[in-house]
Order: C-alpha cells, then sequence, then structure tokens
C-alpha cells in the first residue's frame, strides 16, 4: 500500500479526480451484499476533496443520517455531534474526506439501522482501500471499533479501541487515530463528550506530525 500511496501521489489531481469517481460509479452499481441490493452506496464528490490531508473512517450510513443525505455523518445526531467535535479543532468539512467501512446502509427487517455484518465489512473491504489510495490522506482517522477492525483488513495492525483511543500510529505509510464513534449510543454508554473532546486533540496534533515524518523519509 505504500508503494500505491507514492504513485497515486506523482498523478496529476485531474486524473486523481478521474480515477475517484469511477470508484464511486463502481461502487453505485455494485449488488454483491444480497440485504443492500435496494441501497445505493454513499461515496461522490460530496464526501470531501480528492487529496484531503485527513480521511475519516466510520462504521456505515445511517437510515436518517448518510442514506437519506447521500453525505456521511450528516442529517442525524451522530453527524450534529461529528460536526461538533470537528469544530472543536477547527476543522471543516471542506478539509476532510469522509467515508465509511461499508458504503450503503445496513437496516434491521423493522427498517432500523444495524451494525454491518463481517461479511459486509469484508465485501467493502477493496472499495475502502481503494478510496485510500487514490485519496491518499496523510493521516486515517477511525470512527469506531468496525472501522478500525476494516482497516486490519487492509493492512494487519493489533489496535483495540478500547486501549488506542485518541492516540496516535503508524500505519501503511500514513497516521492512524482511532477514535470513539459519535454516536448518541456511544456518547451515553462509552465515551463521554468530554473524552471524545479530549481524543480529537490528537487529530489536530497528526497532521504537523505527519508533516515531519515526510520530512525525515525524504
Amino acid at each position: 500500500m505504500v508503494e500505491a500511496q507514492r504513485s497515486i501521489n506523482e498523478i496529476s489531481e485531474h486524473a486523481r479526480r478521474e480515477i475517484f469517481l469511477a470508484l464511486a460509479s463502481e461502487a453505485a452499481a455494485c449488488s454483491i451484499c444480497p440485504a443492500m441490493c435496494e441501497r445505493m452506496a454513499v461515496l461522490s464528490e460530496r464526501n470531501g476533496q480528492v487529496g484531503a490531508r485527513v480521511m475519516f473512517v466510520g462504521e456505515a450510513p445511517g437510515r436518517q443520517g448518510g442514506d437519506r443525505t447521500r453525505v456521511p455523518f450528516s442529517g442525524d445526531q451522530s453527524g450534529q455531534n461529528f460536526q461538533k467535535f470537528l469544530a472543536s479543532i477547527n476543522l471543516s468539512r471542506s478539509e476532510i474526506f469522509i467515508t465509511n467501512a461499508v458504503l450503503c446502509n445496513p437496516r434491521k427487517a423493522s427498517g432500523a439501522n444495524r451494525r454491518p455484518t463481517a461479511v459486509e465489512v469484508a465485501n467493502c473491504s477493496d472499495f475502502l482501500r481503494r478510496q485510500i489510495e487514490v485519496v491518499s490522506p496523510r493521516v486515517v482517522v477511525t470512527l469506531g471499533a468496525v472501522s478500525l477492525d476494516a482497516l486490519r483488513r487492509i493492512q494487519y495492525h493489533e489496535l483495540t479501541l478500547k486501549e488506542s483511543a485518541g492516540k496516535i500510529y503508524e500505519w501503511a505509510g500514513r497516521l492512524l487515530v482511532p477514535v470513539y464513534h459519535p454516536s448518541p449510543q456511544v456518547l451515553a454508554s462509552h465515551r463521554r463528550e468530554s473524552e471524545q473532546l479530549k481524543d480529537y486533540q490528537a487529530i489536530r496534533r497528526a497532521p504537523r506530525r505527519a508533516e515531519k515524518k515526510l520530512l525525515r523519509d525524504e
């Protein structure tokens, strides 16, 4: 994956954008997961800028969030919380790219959101790998355990959310910052708002550390 990072950085911004648009079209036509064939992948230019320094990876689009708005982490309470956390470190959506480990919304028979299965995460793994390659962020931020586990399928790591949240690690030639998911349920039962705000300070520091790492590597 490090070699892919080097090669993608050598092509023009226009070419990278064309690669991304082709990838988004491929994802839109995907029908691998039987339970999601009625829904479409949330992946387009509305996810953010190709070439963003920081890339966020969530779990899956929410029924009232990304699946409805076509923008990850928007339109629901998780999106509002995420926006608050971004603002706390003076980071705007225009500066980032945001996607999910699973690009389509997983639902129960009742219509409620559900956690994506391991098979669904595996089915979407190649789309995630290729997004990381074409966006080529210096920093990858995982939002929750599902996305942290999804990165393990791309390049192995031994990190766990409980032990690693709010810390900076090297991964696949980039920096990785695991944080908790910004859903109301997680805030109520696993990681309070005050703790998540502290975790985001690592995201604030990571781009500068990545620049120093890049200079050392050169």
